[in-house]
This record gives C-alpha cells, structure tokens and sequence, in this order.
C-alpha cells in the first residue's frame, strides 16, 4: 500500500495563510489597470509553457530572454499597485476588515457631498441636497430632471451655480448616485419654524417631515451648513458634525435595510 503523508496542522495554516494572503492581494488589483495586466502575463506564461511542451526552441529561447527582465518589468508596470500595498500595510489596513467595502463607498459619497457643500457655502451659493434613506422619492425624483450619474463633488457644484438651468431647486441622491436635479419638494406648514428660514429650509424641513430623508442646505444669504431630518433643522452645522452624524444615519439605516433583506429571504 502507497504511504499517503498526512497533512500536520503546520500545513493547514500554512496553506490558509497563503490563501488568504492571495485573496486580499486579488482585492487591491480588483478593479484597476492591474487585472488587465495580469492577463497580459497569463498569456506570456502560457506561451512559455507551450514552447517547453512543444519543444519550440526559438519561441522558447524568447521567452526566457523576456523572463529575464521580467521581474523588473513587473515592478514598473505594477508600481502605483505595488505603492498602494507598501502604503496599507504600514497603516496596517491591508489586511484589516474593520472597514468594509461598503463604509468606503459611504464614506466617498459623503467626501463628495462636503467638498461641494464646503464650497457653496464660502461663495454663498445655496444649495439643496437630499439624501433618500427607506421612504422612496420616486414622485419627487420625476419631478426633477433626471441625471442618473456617479455622485461627484465637480457636478454637485456646477449644477448649483446660479444662474444655470438646475440651479433652482434640489438634488437627490439614492444610493451612490445622483438621480435628479431641480425637483420640487413639499413646503412645511409647521408656523413656528423662524421666519429668518427661506423657501429652500422649508423645502428640507417639509421633505424631512413626509420621509426619513436627511436634507443638507446651504443658505444663500449667509452661507451657513443646516441639516434638516424627522421635521427638525440644525442650523450653521459645523463639518465634523455634519460628516458623523451623516455617517451614523446613512450607516445605521444601511444596516437596517441589510437585516430586513436577510429577514425576508428567510421567510421566504
């Protein structure tokens, strides 16, 4: 009977190591210019293969001639990647699941959204944005103009600009992308909101009031940052509170809707 060596622990967590190690590196090139290069060099190696196979010598000799600088090649072309590792591994995120992929999308819509916001508001140039959350704003979103694009800083801040077509009005967002701009919102009727508010923080606050939707606004007259949510507005919100309370009622409801998700294909 052949001897079938068995496989020591040491094995097992040496392989998963490797996997593992494998498997987050897949993550880091997922997504850019390295996956197609990647490819480029499957192909190589498997033209070098075949040449052994084949015994084709003169394809063979090339391919070494090519393996020979290869390892400085795959250097330079992976330099950006290879940067990006060397940079993760020393804030010691690379291997980190603290923050998932979908806190890192969170938290870029929500960059973009403050860098434009920061900019209107040192122009004064006011500003609706509205945040859907659970409540659909498909009626207020048809009443817009539809966009339907990546969320982005540059094209918050051009469709604010005044004086241009979109200006007037807001903009909603569901999700990572802006679906319209220049929609009409419902005004609040509440009589004890200040009469220093105009149209458009009574605009966010009546939003805020028939839906979970969180409205930022910024004030045409004086610049201020107000946040308008369950029919209540804070207004001349600093940043850093802007961005954590914005993180904590996106964050929380993702997080609701996931478990309601999960829930139903249980019952299901």
């Amino acid at each position: 009977m052949d001897f079938i060596p068995a496989i020591s622990i040491k094995d097992i967590v040496d392989i998963l190591i490797v996997s593992y190690v494998i498997y987050n590196l897949i993550l880091l090139v997922r997504g850019t210019r390295a996956i197609q290069l990647l490819k480029g060099i499957f192909v190589v190696v498997l033209t070098w293969a075949l040449s052994i196979w084949f015994k084709l010598n003169t394809l063979q000799w090339m391919m070494n001639q090519m393996f020979t600088f290869g390892v400085l090649a795959v250097i330079i072309i992976f330099q950006p990647e290879l940067r990006r590792a060397l940079e993760q591994l020393g804030r010691g995120t690379l291997f980190s699941r603290g923050v998932t992929e979908d806190d890192q999308e969170l938290n870029r819509r929500i960059g973009e959204v403050l860098k434009a916001v920061n900019y209107l508001a040192r122009r004064k140039i006011g500003a609706l944005i509205v945040f859907e959350r659970e409540t659909g704003l498909k009626d207020y979103i048809e009443s817009g103009i539809s966009i339907e694009a990546h969320i982005s800083s540059e094209l918050l801040i051009n469709i604010f600009i005044p004086n241009t077509p979109l200006h007037d009005g807001a903009v909603l967002l569901s999700g990572n992308r802006l679906m319209a701009a220049g929609c009409y919102l419902p005004l609040s009727e509440n009589p004890f909101i200040s009469k220093e508010l105009g149209t458009r923080h009574r605009a966010a606050i009546g939003m805020s009031e028939v839906s979970d939707a969180i409205c930022v606004i910024v004030s045409e007259e004086t610049g201020q940052v107000s946040l308008a949510m369950n029919g209540h507005v804070l207004r001349d919100i600093k940043e850093e509170t802007l961005l954590s309370k914005l993180f904590e009622e996106l964050k929380s409801k993702t997080k609701a809707k996931e478990k309601s998700s999960i829930w139903k294909w249980r019952l299901r």
